[in-house]
């Protein structure tokens, strides 16, 4: 069977073949609802700013892009408060949520406030805060910066880690948290 370029028929420059000339544009709020569709794994990353601040952001946009060597990625909206201070400081760390974090989850989404009050944590080598009792954390070095839009993508080379074998990871689904059932393995 013949393609469209076999014919001779090519996309105008700018547009990828097979996409139609007017989409009429993608609802913001649609896209967002699809988005919600996909459950993921809650995280704060954190930092230290080069004045020394303590930073700490809720973020569901996290995941793994390599192996070797180990990268790992989140992004930031490009209206964040922290933002030039996350892009100045070269490392940061992502700490994954246990079920039972929800309010630590809540606590670190709010924009200004004392988010670092009565909170455990330790620094490893960086001085970006690892907190306590997450399922994983990974300390890494800013390795670069893209844009994404209306985020800022930073991808990092994981330094160092922790993970437990034990818990659950707290999740997000359809605008609410959630976790995974459990269910007795035969």
């Amino acid at each position: 069977m013949a393609g469209k370029e076999d014919e001779g028929a090519e996309a105008p420059a700018g547009r990828p073949e097979g996409v139609p000339a007017e989409t009429g544009g993608i609802d913001a709020q649609a896209f967002r609802g699809a988005l919600g569709c996909f459950a993921t794994g809650i995280t704060i990353v954190t930092a230290v700013s080069p004045s020394g601040e303590l930073l700490g952001v809720t973020a569901n946009s996290f995941n793994s892009v390599s192996l070797d060597p180990p990268l790992v990625l989140f992004s930031l909206h490009r209206a964040a408060y922290s933002l030039g201070a996350f892009a100045e400081g070269g490392h940061f760390a992502v700490n994954i949520l246990r079920e039972e974090q929800q309010e630590l989850s809540i606590r670190f989404a709010r924009a200004l406030g004392d988010k670092w009050q009565g909170i455990d944590y330790e620094v490893w080598s960086t001085g970006a805060p690892i907190i306590s009792g997450c399922l994983a954390s990974f300390e890494c070095r800013t390795r670069a910066l893209y844009d994404g839009g209306d985020h800022v993508i930073f991808l990092g080379e994981v330094l160092r880690l922790r993970s437990s074998s034990e818990g659950r990871p707290l999740l997000y689904f359809r605008g609410r948290y959630g976790g995974i059932a459990s269910r007795e393995r035969q």
